[in-house]
Formats: structure tokens, sequence, C-alpha cells
């Protein structure tokens, strides 16, 4: 079955840095768009970044565009994110996420991990 697994949360001052990483198996990871999304306190969902099966093809939302750079390792069936510049803001769970798409406004995958936190305070 689908299993992603998200680690490398954690707390960080603003201004700082932070790598996402997400193991992930059950399917052929190198054949899919990977999404990370977010959820912040009391929030829905957000979406953040989105990259093609290849690598070469990456969107990002207008909240974290020039700061956060998604990457992939089809090699090690691994998705990443860097977030740099964090802010106050960027505080939420992280998710990485599978079968992602817009349904009537709001954004719905068909699978996510258990996500990581990530808390931006001085």
């Amino acid at each position: 079955q689908v299993q992603l697994v998200e680690s490398g949360g954690g707390l960080v001052q603003p201004g700082g840095s932070l790598r996402l990483s997400c193991a992930a198996s059950g399917f052929t990871f190198s054949s899919y768009w990977m999404d990370w999304v977010r959820q912040a306190p009391g929030k829905g969902l957000e979406w953040v970044s989105r990259m093609n099966p290849g690598g070469g093809i990456t969107y990002y939302a207008d909240s974290v565009k020039g700061r956060f750079t998604i990457s992939r390792d089809n090699a090690k069936n691994t998705l990443y994110l860097q977030m740099n510049s964090l802010k106050s803001e960027d505080t939420a769970v992280y998710y990485c996420a599978k079968g992602c798409r817009w349904v009537a406004g709001d954004y719905k995958c068909d699978y996510r991990g258990q996500g990581t936190q990530v808390t931006v305070s001085s």
C-alpha cells in the first residue's frame, strides 16, 4: 500500500532554514507527480509545491516562491522540500502527498503522510 513518511521538521527561528524529506513506498514513485501541502492551526489544507515525475517541472504557491525548493531523488524514492528564509506564517504541519488535484476550490489528495511539524518562532 502507499506509504509516505515525512521527516525533518522542527523549531526554527525566523529567517532560518529546514529541509524536509518524504520517503515513499508502495507505488512506482518515479511515475507520479508529487506535492507538498501544509496545514496551519485552525486552517484548511494549503498547497505549497508540486513536481513532475522526472523532476524538471516545478510549481510553487506565491507565498513560498523564491524561498522554498522542491526536489526529488527517484533512485531513493524520496521527495524533499528545502525551506529558506522561514517566516512565522510558515508554521504548519507539512505533508507530502500523491494524487492531488483541485476540487471546487479545495486541494484534495488521495494520499498523505502523517506530517512533520514546522514551527517558526523566536
